[in-house]
């Protein structure tokens, strides 16, 4: 059977549907798939419940393989397309320092159905920011959007780290607030995860000029790092202490085997460093972009040679990694197969950033080997600077991520327009109004399907 070949779908299981005022990453944890709601949806659901229920339910079923699937029967009538979706950047993109950028929103009702066609297109949200679970960054998007999501729509730049975790026990985890990057790495099912403050909490001098704080030391574990093996470095979020954080890694990446206190003859023995994105620059609250991940790895590569006098190589995952763009993909297949029984993913994805070194980059160069049609579309709300040229160019460049989508589903309903119009041509061939001159055939060629177009587009179509 081919990849697109019709399969009968899945019966979807049963699900949660938590408010966004009251949810807990604990509640999320649960094996069950949940949808959160803001408070004035929970009692009935909202436009966008179809596409997240359904999206979560395709997470849960791609990611546990285990799980026995349910009775097989016809798909109930959807007005979700299955031809396209949207594949979301956040930072920059839907969001910019903790608030909406005000287009944002309403590029999501149109998605789910608020548009002059009728018709709900599906979208999920690839990011780069790490440090939480995707089940906080549904609880937080669902409030700063006022929307209804799934976790299952969400793809962080270290989800694909989670199929580490069976290869590596004793790992350390770096970056983020606190806790959470411990939290989400356990989660993962990493058995045995260390924090740099468990590092300093057994040695204090490991850091000449970073002391813990009393929160931070009650909430590190003690243990005797002399006869611990760390296997592997994962920096999972932008580092809060760069001088603290990069030492610790250069001692692990010195060592003997990952044994912290010892020093290779080779400086060939130290546990390997992934990192989740590699953003040199992103884009925040500030006016100007913000030193992001890849400038730590840059730092900490600069300083390894300078050391030893050999490169460095570390992994990075996120964008404009091939393998998150693939995740992305077979999420999107599933989801498919789950609601109209077509076992291939839509046709078209539409990637939304404001990153050209990793939205556009990775969206072009997954779209070279992709069997379905990765597009990617520029907007000006985050890192992009107007007036310079971007390093990797998009199909399009838009304003803000209103336009993005209007130009999306207006290409679309364009191509929709011409293949019924190729059908009805070749079903009239050699009838009387074929040959009719200025006949109905020919009048149709220079009509749209549109009632308008989307300005502020450059590109492609």
């Amino acid at each position: 059977m081919s990849q697109s070949d019709v399969v009968p779908p899945s019966r979807p299981r049963g699900f949660r549907r938590l408010s966004s005022e009251d949810v807990t990453r604990e509640s999320l944890n649960s094996r069950s798939p949940t949808v959160v709601v803001p408070p004035k949806h929970l009692m009935a659901p909202s436009d966008a419940h179809e596409v997240a229920a359904a999206m979560e339910l395709a997470r849960h079923q791609l990611e546990d393989f285990s799980t026995p699937m349910s009775g097989q029967e016809t798909p109930p009538p959807s007005d979700v397309t299955d031809k396209y979706a949207f594949a979301f950047d956040i930072d920059g993109v839907l969001i910019r320092g903790g608030r909406p950028i005000p287009e944002a929103i309403e590029a999501m009702q149109i998605l789910n159905g608020k548009n002059e066609y009728g018709v709900k297109v599906p979208y999920i949200f690839v990011t780069n920011g790490g440090g939480k679970t995707e089940q906080e960054r549904c609880i937080q998007l669902s409030k700063q959007m006022d929307i209804e999501v799934s976790p299952g729509q969400f793809i962080c730049g270290h989800t694909p780290m989670r199929e580490m975790a069976a290869k590596y026990t004793t790992v350390l985890v770096v970056g983020g607030e606190g806790e959470k990057c411990r939290q989400v790495a356990e989660g993962y099912g990493f058995k045995d995860v260390v924090t740099p403050g468990d590092i300093i909490k057994d040695n204090p001098d490991t850091t000449p000029f970073r002391k813990l704080t009393e929160e931070e030391y009650n909430n590190s574990r003690a243990r005797n790092f002399k006869e611990t093996k760390i296997e592997a470095i994962f920096v999972f979020a932008d580092s809060r202490d760069w001088a603290g954080d990069q030492q610790i890694i250069l001692d692990l990446l010195l060592s003997d085997g990952g044994y912290l206190g010892t020093r290779s003859e080779t400086f060939d023995n130290g546990p390997p460093v992934f990192f989740s994105h590699n953003d040199v620059v992103w884009s925040a609250s500030h006016d100007l972009t913000r030193l992001g991940m890849g400038a730590l790895r840059l730092s900490l590569e600069a300083m390894y040679k300078a050391v030893t006098g050999k490169q460095l190589n570390t992994t990075a995952y996120g964008k404009p990694q091939i393998g998150t763009f693939q995740f992305a993909t077979r999420l999107l297949q599933q989801w498919r197969r789950d609601t109209h029984g077509i076992d291939a993913p839509p046709e078209t994805v539409y990637f939304v950033g404001d990153t050209p070194e990793s939205d556009i980059r990775g969206t072009n160069e997954f779209n070279k080997q992709s069997e379905n049609t990765w597009y990617s579309i520029l907007v000006r709300t985050g890192v992009y600077e107007e007036g310079t040229t971007p390093k990797f160019t998009p199909k399009a460049t838009v304003d803000t991520v209103l336009q993005a989508v209007l130009h999306g589903i207006e290409r679309e309903q364009k191509k929709s327009f011409t293949a019924d119009l190729e059908l009805t041509q070749d079903k009239l061939q050699g009838t009387a109004i074929a040959d009719t001159p200025g006949g109905s055939a020919d009048q149709s060629r220079t009509q749209s399907p549109t009632r308008g177009t989307t300005n502020g587009v450059n590109g492609s179509t």
